[in-house]
């Protein structure tokens, strides 16, 4: 999968504001191909944060992949409290999102005003080697979908940062979504996902009484069952993670990527110490609204999945 460095742009902006829009769009244009972006010096955490994230533990509890902060509801997740200062951790992820917003704002200009902000989170532990459950597992080739947040057909935008002092994050990627799906996603199960749900109405009833009780049901678009079983579907078929397409990349410390993680296959091979910042993306809101997941199983299915 192909991996760009931007080079071109700082803090201050874009080398040539004359080129500004041109060059915002063609990151956009990348970004919805199924490319990676590169900053690989861009300055969006400080060394006095570098050196209190990396005294950062997570909690032991082997249901929690990652330290996460909800920034809107202010709520902190997987954070070993004993010895940390849980008020500078908010504040270290608060100022990192804030920087990723203010980055994305101008190197992906077309996308201003439509980014819709998810989680915070810091990934402290070695990834080499980790103990998960097989549908957890970083190390096995997979795209992205939140059982706990569904898409409902918007796009999943990720900027990841290599907080570790001294050692690359390494990745494998593979060949996109929209190489894979013509060949893998009835295997995977599309048709069924996008037969009308009987259950629906059942769904819409339910809701509505546990409403008031301050109970919500998850609500899951075809788009969103399917996603979530083409992720697992990946991950369970040994076949195709013997065989298949692997691009090694390794992100040196200080680098920021970028990626729509709903569009290109990837795992994680090693690595300590990553910050990630995700957002949902309307497809309203891409510059070839063709390239996105939705639309391209939609032309599979033949049938709106949204």
């Amino acid at each position: 999968m192909g991996l760009v460095e931007i080079s071109e742009f700082s803090v201050e902006g874009w080398r040539d504001p004359r080129f500004a829009a041109e060059r915002a769009r063609l990151c956009c244009e990348r970004l919805e191909r199924g490319e990676i972006l590169l900053l690989r010096d861009f300055p969006i955490i400080s060394q006095e944060e570098r050196d209190f994230l990396t005294g950062v533990r997570q909690t032991a509890s082997s249901f929690i992949k990652n330290i996460s902060y909800d920034s809107q509801a202010g709520r902190l997740r997987g954070v070993a409290r004993r010895g940390i200062d849980v008020q500078a951790l908010k504040r270290a992820l608060t100022g990192y999102a804030d920087r990723v917003n203010a980055l994305a704002a101008q190197l992906l200009a077309p996308y201003a005003g439509a980014l819709q902000v998810d989680l915070t989170s810091f990934r402290p532990i070695e990834e080499r080697g980790r103990n998960l459950r097989g549908r957890s597992r970083n190390d096995l080739i997979h795209i992205d979908s939140f059982p706990t947040r569904p898409a409902r057909g918007r796009r999943i935008l990720r900027f990841f940062t290599n907080v570790h002092p001294s050692e690359p994050r390494v990745w494998i990627t593979s060949e996109t979504l929209a190489a894979i799906a013509p060949r893998m996603a009835l295997d995977a199960g599309l048709a069924d996902c996008a037969k009308p749900d009987g259950l629906a109405r059942l769904k819409t009833v339910a809701r509505g009484a546990l409403r008031p009780l301050g109970i919500k049901l998850r609500e899951r678009s075809p788009y969103d069952r399917f996603m979530l079983r083409f992720h697992d579907y990946l991950k369970a078929n040994a076949m195709f993670q013997r065989d298949c397409r692997k691009d090694f990349h390794e992100f040196p410390p200080g680098a920021t990527w970028i990626v729509f993680t709903d569009m290109v296959p990837h795992a994680v091979l090693s690595g300590q110490y990553a910050l990630e910042h995700t957002y949902f993306v309307p497809v309203s809101a891409m510059v070839t609204p063709e390239n996105s997941p939705l639309r391209i199983l939609e032309s599979i299915a033949r049938s709106p999945l949204a």
